[in-house]
């Protein structure tokens, strides 16, 4: 498919999920579709996942700036309030206009938090080296892997000397019923039984993207993978991995992520989170 027509088609199908259940879409948790999540408890889960994250980059020693950051696929800003937390600045950046309206109205008295709808294959509203930190939070998997791959070149173009990228995706398919319809039903089908079967107002697509393949996109922008962390807690029909992604010109000398992975995974198992796309 296209590129401009698979991301005009991302922007329809977020903007309809924005209109009619945008927490749920969020964070998918059927229990909780309908509106049925607590704002409180929403905002809550945002926050263990951004304060697992900057646990993990301190042990790391990476991100030691934390000015500005950028929240890719902000949706209602449930991490750009959390990122907020630790950085003077975030902007969250979404392509969903009905989304950005209400993270604009449910942020509106944090002067930290800023929202840029991008409808670009590219982050061209941004100068480069801008951010010390650009996160995102199980978003690249609901685009076709060459943006997914344009877009990660991108984040390496903005981040700042000395910060960090941090991406959570989904490593791959589990071997559930559900987890291999996933991997090898058409996309069109499954976006039917979504809609007809489980009521979702607008598919949600969901595309895998193994460590081997983040490295291959990141490296050739002058970025190394530091560590790839499995979070177990996230749960659903996929193996997710937090990817922390440093330019090539700072700290160089960094251990590689194999010498990392052990010790991190052993010192913090993540918190227990809701799924941000449970799927059918």
């Amino acid at each position: 498919m296209n590129a401009r027509r698979s991301l005009a088609g991302l922007r329809r199908d977020w903007t309809r999920l924005g209109q009619a259940d945008p927490l749920w879409a969020v964070c998918v948790d059927r229990v909780k579709q309908g509106g049925g999540w607590d704002i409180e408890e929403f905002l809550e889960s945002g926050r263990a996942e951004i304060a697992d994250a900057m646990a993990d980059l301190g042990r790391l020693g990476m991100c030691a700036r934390r000015d500005d950051a950028l929240d890719f696929g902000c949706g209602v800003g449930r991490l750009t309030a959390a990122l907020a937390v630790h950085f003077g600045s975030v902007t969250g950046v979404d392509i969903s206009p009905s989304m950005l309206d209400h993270a604009r109205k449910l942020h509106a008295d944090n002067p930290r938090c800023r929202f840029v709808q991008n409808d670009s294959l590219d982050l061209r509203a941004f100068p480069s080296g801008c951010f010390d930190l650009v996160y995102s939070g199980l978003v690249l998997q609901h685009m076709p892997a060459a943006l997914a791959g344009g877009y990660l070149a991108e984040f390496v173009r903005v981040v700042r000397p000395g910060g960090a990228i941090v991406v959570l995706v989904p490593e791959s398919h589990l071997w559930t019923p559900r987890g291999i319809v996933y991997a090898y039903a058409p996309h069109r089908l499954i976006g039917l039984i979504q809609r007809r079967v489980y009521g979702y107002p607008a598919p949600m697509r969901m595309h895998t993207l193994p460590a081997s393949r983040v490295r291959r996109l990141v490296e050739p922008h002058g970025a190394r993978v530091v560590a790839s962390i499995p979070k177990e807690a996230y749960g659903g029909h996929w193996r997710m991995t937090e990817h922390f992604i440093v330019s090539g010109h700072a700290q160089g000398n960094r251990p590689d992520a194999t010498a990392q992975r052990p010790a991190l995974q052993a010192a913090r198992p993540g918190p227990l989170l809701p799924m941000v796309e449970s799927g059918i």
